[in-house]
């Protein structure tokens, strides 16, 4: 047998590489040691081999009747004998006290006595040989099925009928299909015997062709299973005189579809009647068979088609077809041809270590497609961690330990049968070398350990393992050499890991020698790993590193993708979409949401699905569909699925073809053009046209023509001449005929015309001048065998070449309006056609003057029987819309003033509409014809504007283009990568990085953001990138605190409204070598609590410390701040200066309304800090013109406008700089001169009432401690009530830490302050730049008066106030002062 011979095949070679391996121990006895082992193997070790161990027949499926008996055959081969049991459905079988069932002494399985019954069939079922070596391993066999015919059962019996001597007749007798093998038929009930004339089919059915008269009497079927034989109804068949008349022909049995297994035989049943008597022919996907030389194929009695061992490339479709010669019938029907799993590659025996990773490959074909399970030692392998299928069919076993050795098998199995085929795994010990041969399946990260080694030192243990970079699923470790090389220009390294309590460990080597560095992939998030390092050189592995323990970073714990999704098309409109559990769950599944969207759009719909299918309805026709699959827990959503796409099934069109237009060639023939329909109207692909087309005045009288799915236009011919015709178009898909366009008519010519030479000349021209127009008529050439399809009309004054109009060759007169009265006009008339315009005809005429009334043309209006064509010219559309669909569609609709107002077409006029976009500038217009008063234009630019215009054209006559309508396309995620990555170190810090892009060529929209990706591992999943998102349509961004000396890989995407873009090609750069420079930039800490300011000038109540900003930057604070200051002084002396009487009350008032703010500070946690600009305008900022006591001096001084306005002021003024930095209701309310303010409130209310706390304090803290008792400074707030009550001034970012360095030109400045001024209370600001928050900085916040004591201020003021004025000066300042805050901003 084969299988005997494969034995010896594998004996004979295993004994052959033994004895190689032999021969080299001889050779080299120090050859044999492993790399993975710490020393060379011992003189008395040994490789064990391979141990032939395979079935030699396996069971195969078996058909069986009630009470016989059944071997099951089975037997293996292997040193010593294997023990042999049996499953059945996955169960073993007890065989020990079985006494229907035993185990034949080769192990085979024999039954005796098959039971079986209705509700008892123990027999039935799938059977499997499992063989056994004690402490080698075990195998299982193929499945084998054994089926019990049931109780005979008639479908269908034999009925009594008639059939004319020479013709077939067939007598039906079907029954189970299990017992069809079992069927025999009886004539007068004696056995009938079977010959090429009368035959049985696969059915059971009887066929009796060239009927004779000996074929007359009774038939009945009998089937015989083992029990009594059962027997079906009589039934007589008459065998009639031929009449010798014709007869229908019918079919007495047609094909019907069939499925076969490759090798198998198959019937395909044909059998027709009819006078005279009909001849059969096959045919397969319209090519004919060849019965008579094949042989393989056989015509059978009666008719049908016999095709002995099929093969895969029988498959298709066969026609039968019954002719007669008077009539032709056909039939047809579908053959499939399946076949059994096959292996393309089987898995191969493998030698290999612990702490190895291995593979073994299978590659099986099917049709249909198997199913792949592994099975060790017989028992299935479930995936896990360490057990993966890899590529649908191989087995991946991950960190081998000795457990994993045996018996490894690949069975195969799908609808037609299975099979399997095995290999064996030895696991050897580290101080044996694996063989090179036979080769191995081991993966790329274990082939180091092929290599033998030999004798030498070894090297010591790596040093300073570390984990330079830990992610959630990935660990980066680096070492240093060891100190026993300390080059190790040669050594390469292993790294050994495994999980925490786990004994089962891993391996990954380095790729090249030299390499101190590895990244472990794949690794599970929060789980502790413990990992070391071995050196090897080439005398073996050396020393192990201490154990290294790391924990992954934490990941939430949300699902994985669902396995298995996919998806398929169930009817035009819905696509159903099923999938299984995701394989890392991580907690129970609440539901999925599946997520599906039309190709080509960007809007994704999604749906929530509490099973594992779910059909969609509602599609579109014949459209592409992507769907993917999120499942959801408790945590949120997990990873997607993959998309998957399928497509929509297809449908008849929805639409008729457009732009339908007739031209008529000659008196037989017309031309029809045409477009076809619109693409989301044609549900499939268009497989043809139908034209179907009719004379105008014989309605019912249609015909019809089909031309190809690519064709456009067709050619009519054979029509009569001088006839009008009605023609319509239908597009075809394979499901059908869509719906026809409206009918169009077209005349043919009188007689067959020439159009190879121009028209002659028209035979006559006649001029009527009227007022404003002349009316021109005349006649055809004398020439009537020459086409003439228009005239042309020139006219002018003085020459005929200034206008030309073109009418229809039916057309006989024409007025031209518009002309002017009194000219004289030079008319020409020519005919023309295809060739071109003939010889013209020319006259003149003077219009009449304005006096002239007699405006009738009585030789238009008398003429008989002519009509006089409709002067009105071609208007153009109107109303032009674009409507936008999507980002390469958008429907343009019109409006035609000329059809009547339903706006319906009735006559062959046509649209042109025309687009083009100004990007580029030199775009040219494209053109499209519509019937329709609306068109859809597609494979338009996403986010592109476009301009659109339409035109009407109805016979020769053509309006002018209408207004312009414009529309953009919508938006698509980009569909370009960002251009010209550049990565480049920052100057002075050596672990920061700035990367440059460019914006991606194709954005198809406004670019919002880029998402920069960089990785030191240019392999690893995208997932496991680090990420940093870049806001807006910068080009550039730092990325900080990176690793010295390490080659990063950097990629960037692109981002708009509508999602992302793909991905640009990866960058690699290395950051520099370590330096002297600092890491980390000069950002300082808060103040603390201890800081004294220092002293310049005076005791500062409140000192604040230089940022540290650049000169330029200090500079421009600097002048902005000194150009407010000084326009805030100009104001406030004016103002104060033009005080009445009445400021003591406001003193007062004032006074109190410190007093109230010092209340507050009590318990300052409940307050709201005071509103910094309530009622400020009217207590200090008074019009000058309206004072009741105005100064001379004051008066003529004009507010300042701008900077260069304002004029050098009392130096005093300077002291209170700060303050106005930080807001202008400061600088007002607390400038320090008493002389130029005597109406400052709080400067008299400082003086009357003072605070001991506030007064004596010499430091901002010491006041901001009272308030806050400790407690971190408030934010301040203010409540807008009027536009400038809400305005601050961004302060300058303090320095981090307890540093002041006075040398910075600013600290002058900052440090003046005024004597005698009191601090209120101290508030804390934070000011955001660019999306960075900056630490709080103390800023002076004075309490406002209280609402009731301002009340009264306002009723005690004796002057009324003009706010116009006010508000123009407050308008001003708060301009100033968005520049000062665009400046520090910036």
């Amino acid at each position: 047998m084969a299988a005997e011979r494969g034995a010896r095949r594998l004996l004979s070679t295993s004994s052959f590489w033994l004895y190689c391996l032999l021969l080299l121990g001889r050779r080299a006895p120090g050859a044999a040691a492993a790399r993975s082992g710490s020393a060379p193997q011992s003189p008395g070790a040994s490789i064990r081999t391979f141990t032939p161990f395979y079935f030699l027949v396996e069971p195969v499926d078996t058909l069986s009747v009630r009470g016989s008996s059944v071997i099951l055959n089975c037997s293996a081969y292997s040193e010593p004998s294997p023990k042999i049991e049996w499953k059945k459905d996955g169960t073993f079988l007890n065989l020990v006290s079985d006494d229907r069932r035993q185990l034949l002494p080769d192990g085979s399985l024999f039954i005796s006595n098959v039971v079986h019954s209705k509700h008892n069939k123990p027999d039935e079922g799938y059977y499997q040989c499992v063989a056994t070596v004690e402490s080698l391993g075990t195998i299982v066999s193929r499945t084998a099925k054994l089926t019990v015919a049931g109780l005979p059962r008639f479908t269908s019996q034999p009925e009594p009928s008639s059939v004319y001597a020479g013709n077939s007749a067939i007598l039906n007798c079907e029954v189970n299909a299990d017992l069809v093998p079992f069927v025999r038929w009886e004539q007068n009930r004696q056995p009938l015997l079977l010959d090429d004339r009368v035959i049985k089919l696969p059915s059971g059915t009887l066929v009796i062709s060239n009927a004779t008269e000996g074929d007359s009497g009774l038939y009945r079927c009998v089937v015989e299973s083992g029990g009594p034989p059962k027997y079906s109804d009589e039934a007589e068949l008459k065998v009639l005189p031929d009449p010798e008349v014709t007869s229908h022909l019918v079919f007495l049995k047609q094909p019907s579809p069939l499925v076969r297994v490759i090798g198998q035989d198959v019937v395909l049943p044909c059998v027709a009647s009819g006078l005279p008597t009909p001849a059969i022919k096959w045919m397969k996907n319209e090519e004919a068979l060849d019965t008579e030389s094949s042989e393989r194929l056989v015509l059978l009695s009666g008719g049908s088609l016999e095709i002995s061992d099929v093969t895969e490339d029988d498959a298709g479709t066969y026609f039968c077809i019954a002719d007669n010669g008077n009539e032709t019938i056909e039939a047809q029907a579908e053959l499939t041809v399946q076949a059994q799993p096959e292996f393309l590659k089987q898995p191969t025996n493998i030698y290999a270590h612990e702490s190895m990773d291995i593979i073994f490959e299978c590659e099986v074909t099917g049709k249909p497609t198997p199913t792949v399970k592994w099975v060790k030692n017989g028992d299935m392998v479930i995936p896990s961690d360490y057990f993966k299928i890899v590529k649908e069919h191989n087995l991946q076993v991950l960190g081998l330990v000795k457990s994993d050795e045996g018996f490894y098998q690949c069975i195969a199995e799908n609808d037609v049968g299975n099979a399997q085929a095995g290999a064996q795994l030895i696991i050897l010990e580290h101080d044996v070398a694996i063989p090179t041969l036979p080769p191995t399946s081991l993966t790329s990260a274990t082939t180091d350990h092929l290599a033998p080694a030999t004798t030498g030192p070894l090297p010591s243990a790596p040093r300073d393992v570390v984990a330079s970079l830990v992610s959630t699923r990935f660990i980066k470790l680096t070492w240093r050499t060891p100190a026993s090389d300390p080059h190790g220009d040669n050594l390469t390294y292993s790294v050994f890991y495994t999980k925490e309590g786990i004994a089962r460990e891993r391996v990954e080597n380095t790729s090249r020698p030299g390499e101190m560095q590895v990244t472990i992939q794949n690794l599970m998030p929060a789980t502790v790993y413990i990992f070391r390092v071995m050196a090897q050189n080439k005398h073996g592995s050396g020393e192990s590193s201490a154990p290294l323990r790391v924990e992954t970073q934490p990941e939430v714990q949300l699902p994985g993708p669902a396995p298995n999704i996919r998806a398929y098309a169930v009817s035009p409109t819905s696509i159903t979409v099923m999938w299984e559990t995701p394989l890392s769950g991580n907690g129970e599944i609440q539901n999925y949401k599946l997520y599906y969207m039309e190709k080509g759009t960007d809007k994704e719909q999604d749906v929530d699905v509490s099973s594992h299918s779910y059909t969609i309805n509602g599609l579109k026709k014949y459209t592409e569909y992507s769907f993917r699959v999120v499942a959801y827990n408790k945590h949120g959503p997990g990873v997607s699925t993959q998309d998957v796409a399928v497509r929509t099934l297809s449908d008849v069109p929805s639409a008729a073809p457009q732009n339908l237009s007739l031209e008529v060639r000659n008196s037989k023939s017309i031309m029809i053009h045409w477009q076809p329909p619109a693409p989301a109207t044609q549900n499939g692909q268009i497989t043809g046209y139908k034209i179907r087309y009719r004379k105008a005045s014989r309605k019912s009288d249609v015909t019809e023509t089909l031309v190809s799915g690519t064709q456009l236009s067709q050619l009519i011919e054979g029509l009569d001449r001088g006839t009008e015709y009605n023609f319509r178009v239908a597009a075809l898909t394979i499901n059908g005929t869509g719906p026809a366009t409206d009918w169009l008519s077209a005349e043919t010519f009188e007689s067959d015309l020439d159009e190879t030479r121009v028209p002659e000349v028209p035979s006559s021209l006649h001029v009527r001048p009227l007022v404003t127009s002349i009316v021109v008529s005349w006649t055809p050439p004398e020439n009537q065998n020459i086409v003439v399809r228009g005239y042309a009309i020139g006219y002018g004054i003085g020459s005929p070449h200034a206008q030309t109009i073109k009418v229809d060759y039916k057309q006989r007169y024409y007025t031209i309006e518009n002309l002017d009265p009194s000219s004289h006009y030079v008319i020409t008339l020519k005919a023309f056609n295809n060739v071109g315009e003939g010889i013209p005809l020319y006259e003149s005429a003077v219009t009449r003057p304005h006096t002239d009334t007699s405006e009738v043309d009585l030789f238009v209006i008398n003429a008989p029987y002519t009509p006089v064509p409709d002067p009105t010219p071609m208007m153009p559309p109107v109303g032009v819309q674009a409507s936008i669909l999507s980002h390469d569609t958008i429907r343009i609709t019109w409006a035609d003033n000329s059809l009547p107002k339903h706006q319906k077409i009735t006559d062959s006029r046509y649209y042109t509409v025309r687009w083009k976009t100004n990007i580029p500038a030199n775009t040219k217009y494209k053109n499209a014809n519509a019937t329709t008063l609306s068109y859809l234009v597609t494979g338009l630019k996403p986010n592109t504007l476009y301009e659109f215009s339409v035109m009407v054209t109805k016979g020769r006559r053509s309006s002018t283009w209408s207004m312009t309508a414009h529309g953009t396309t919508f938006e698509l995620v980009p569909t370009s990568p960002p251009k010209d990555v550049t990565v480049v170190s920052k100057e002075g810090k050596p672990k920061t990085i700035i990367v440059n892009w460019q914006p991606p060529s194709e954005a198809n929209g406004k670019i919002t953001g880029y998402i920069i990706y960089y990785s030191t591992d240019v392999n690893a999943e995208i997932h496991d990138w680090v990420i940093e998102p870049v806001v807006g349509n910068r080009l550039t961004h730092q990325i900080q605190e990176l690793t010295l000396d390490t080659p990063y890989y950097f990629k960037i995407q692109a981002r708009n409204s509508k999602g992302m873009g793909p991905m640009s090609e990866a960058v690699q750069f290395r950051t520099p070598k370590a330096s002297g420079s600092g890491g980390k930039g000069s950002r300082l800490p808060d103040l603390g609590s201890d800081y004294k300011p220092p002293m310049s000038g005076s005791n500062s109540p409140h000192g604040s410390p230089t940022s540290p900003l650049d000169s330029n930057m200090l500079l421009v604070i600097i002048v902005s701040v000194g150009v407010i200051t000084i326009v805030v002084v100009v104001i406030i002396a004016v103002f104060c200066t033009r005080r009445t009487t009445s400021h003591q009350k406001k003193k007062r008032a004032a006074c109190k309304s410190v007093n109230g703010s010092h209340k507050y500070k009590g318990n300052s946690k409940d307050v709201k800090p005071p509103d910094l600009w309530i009622h400020h305008e009217r207590l200090e900022l008074k019009p000058i013109d309206k004072s009741p006591d105005p100064n001379p001096i004051m008066t003529d001084t004009p507010i300042p406008r701008n900077s260069q306005d304002i004029t050098p002021v009392d130096n005093s003024l300077d002291s209170n700089i700060h303050q106005r930095r930080n807001s202008y209701r400061e600088s007002v309310r607390n400038t320090p001169s008493t002389d130029t303010m005597p109406a400052s409130s709080s400067q008299t209310c400082c003086t009357d009432h003072q605070d001991p706390e506030g007064a004596t304090s010499s430091s901002y803290l010491a006041s901001s401690q009272e308030e806050d008792s400790g407690q971190s400074l408030p934010t301040a707030h203010v409540r807008p009530s009027h536009p400038l009550k809400s305005f601050a001034v961004p302060a300058i970012p303090p320095p981090g830490p307890p540093t002041y360095d006075p040398a910075l030109p600013s600290t002058p400045l900052l440090s003046q302050q005024a004597l005698n001024h009191h601090i209120h209370s101290v508030k804390t600001a934070s000011i955001g730049t660019l999306g960075r928050s900056r630490p709080p900085m103390p800023v002076v916040v004075p309490s406002a008066p209280e609402v009731q004591e301002t009340t009264r201020m306002l009723e005690d003021s004796e002057s009324s106030y003009e706010p116009d004025e006010l508000t123009k000066e407050m308008a001003h300042l708060e301009g100033l002062m968005k520049d000062l805050n665009a400046i520090t901003t910036a």
